[in-house]
């Protein structure tokens, strides 16, 4: 069976807005997400850089028992998927007769597994945690809970695949989908944002430290860059087999047409120019596509000095004979970590049904390693059919989706 995948529902909750309008608009003015969060710098950050992602209030949409149950990139994920939902015309009462699955991509729970620790320290006594202190701080609690609040009775897992994780969960659930095993399936990735979340990256000396301007830390393939902002969100996708969506009357955004994967088996924190080509050339081999044929490239590029350099060689050897335009929405987003493969996917979708390519900003002198690329620095209006995106992580795990309009 090799079925066709499409996507009929997407939701965005990011430091570029709380919906997919307010998204689009930021995504083609070039707005970036980043900000200064003081209360870093008192925990002991040298760099108070994020994106900034301001908490949602649930009470208007799930009941306070669950709530508890929820950690903070749950939460995220939530919004995410109640949008994602409601595009894709799922109501409570389609979700208690359909059987709709879950792969969400998440790697940490950390504010949740602190607290916990935080109770058992003061009080000592671990029957004050709570069931929902408990369910929290699991790596699984956003798939958990998206199952629960929503009804989902199919395929249930979390995807922990460090910062390919959502884009992981959507090549899984393509897989799925195509060999008849789910006929839908909620795919996505989350990401905490709190000042828990990130101290250990922050230890490694991974984060920009141009403190001074905000806006222009986050500047993949520039000479400049000195380092990546992390940030966070959701976003959720709902993907659907062909024929069961146009049998439900589904309007249709998009058809993910292949998913390529390496893995560097190097070191755990270093980037593979060899990685990235495997997993390129594997995404365009699956979708049965050339170079030639992808009209955009959303770059995986954190900012950070060796992994733009990584995936720009890579890019350059398969793409830059084509002119292929490449832009990183991870100069205005930052860096979304485990939600990133997820976001990008949403934010390609975004300007692919609005014909535009959004901008790589803060890019004013090419990297020696990215001299020959295409890199889009303002806004272009241009049709957009089929787009690549790729998702690389810490441990060397690569992930490539590409993705075309439906016809």
């Amino acid at each position: 069976m090799n079925r066709r995948v499409v996507i009929t529902g997407i939701g965005i909750y990011s430091c570029l807005g709380k919906n997919l309008d307010e998204v689009t608009v930021a995504l083609f003015q070039g707005k970036s997400g980043i900000g200064i969060d003081p209360v870093r710098t008192l925990y002991g950050y040298r760099s108070p850089l994020t994106g900034i992602v301001e908490r949602p209030d649930l009470k208007n949409y799930i009941d306070r028992r669950m709530r508890q149950s929820i950690p903070e990139e749950g939460e995220f994920a939530a919004m995410a998927t109640f949008e994602a939902m409601q595009k894709a015309k799922i109501d409570s009462d389609y979700r208690s007769k359909e059987e709709i699955g879950v792969l969400y991509g998440n790697d940490t729970s950390t504010q949740a597994v602190i607290d916990v620790h935080e109770t058992m320290r003061k009080k000592k006594d671990s029957m004050l945690i709570g069931a929902g202190g408990a369910f929290k701080s699991l790596t699984s609690a956003v798939s958990m809970n998206l199952s629960t609040i929503f009804q989902l009775r199919g395929m249930n897992i979390s995807v922990a695949a460090a910062c390919a994780s959502g884009s992981h969960a959507i090549g899984l659930g393509y897989i799925l989908i195509r060999h008849g095993i789910q006929d839908m399936i909620l795919c996505g990735g989350a990401q905490e944002v709190n000042i828990y979340s990130m101290a250990g990256f922050a230890g490694l000396s991974a984060f920009s430290s141009r403190i001074d301007e905000p806006e222009k830390a986050s500047r993949p393939f520039d000479k400049s860059r000195d380092g990546l902002v992390p940030s966070g969100g959701a976003a959720s996708l709902i993907l659907e087999d062909e024929t069961h969506a146009r049998k439900r009357g589904a309007t249709i955004l998009g058809e993910v047409a292949g998913y390529g994967f390496a893995s560097n088996g190097g070191q755990i924190w270093q980037a593979s120019e060899t990685g990235a080509m495997i997993s390129m050339e594997r995404a365009l081999a699956d979708a049965e596509m050339k170079a030639s044929d992808i009209d955009y490239i959303n770059a995986h590029a954190t900012s950070t000095p060796q992994g733009d350099r990584c995936e720009a060689k890579a890019i350059d050897k398969l793409f830059a004979a084509s002119g292929t335009p490449v832009s990183s929405t991870k100069s205005m987003t930052g860096h979304e970590c485990w939600m990133a493969g997820a976001s990008e996917i949403v934010y390609s979708l975004l300007m692919m049904n609005n014909h535009f390519i959004a901008p790589n900003i803060n890019f004013e002198t090419p990297d020696d390693s990215a001299a020959n690329l295409n890199i889009i620095s303002k806004t272009k209006e241009q049709k957009v059919n089929i787009t690549l995106s790729n998702s690389f992580g810490f441990g060397g795990t690569n992930s490539t989706l590409i993705i075309k309009k439906y016809n």
